[in-house]
């Protein structure tokens, strides 16, 4: 049987053994799961594009849910902008200049999302794709900043 990684598992649920079944790790093609907007409403599509961007650098720069008021006090320009204290991101888009904070605190990363709803914590275990790329992208931004002392 062949289809999307995330149908494959949804469909292994159903099974009367589930765990009887096993789903091959080689994926053919790559097909991001993202957040869909009606047409048209421009203005919800950038606030939930740059939500999505916002979660995603959280996870690159190793801000969680749970280390986010550290983050808040954090010099590094990349965060600074992240978290609101740099710039005015967040008001350009309508909304305040902690919106990313606010998210961030209640809802987690992208990391943390994805392992809560389709990966490790949810019952579907679906294991994430190009995890190695982000991996290496935390371990040189944790190597930069332990260099600048940021």
């Amino acid at each position: 049987m062949t289809a999307d990684v995330s149908e494959l598992y949804a469909l292994r649920l159903n099974l009367g053994k589930p765990g009887d079944h096993v789903i091959l790790p080689d994926v053919i093609s790559k097909e991001p799961l993202a957040p869909v907007v009606r047409m048209r409403d421009d203005d919800w599509m950038l606030i939930v594009k740059w939500t999505l961007y916002a979660m995603i650098n959280a996870e690159e720069l190793g801000v969680t849910s749970k280390n986010i008021d550290e983050a808040l006090n954090r010099r590094k320009p990349d965060v600074m902008r992240l978290v609101g204290t740099e710039g005015a991101y967040g008001e350009e888009l309508g909304l305040t200049k902690d919106w990313a904070v606010r998210i961030i605190r209640n809802v987690g990363n992208y990391g943390e999302v994805y392992e809560r709803n389709v990966g490790a914590q949810s019952r579907l275990k679906i294991p994430r794709g190009l995890q190695p790329a982000l991996e290496r992208r935390r371990d040189s931004i944790r190597a930069a900043d332990q260099v600048t002392g940021r």
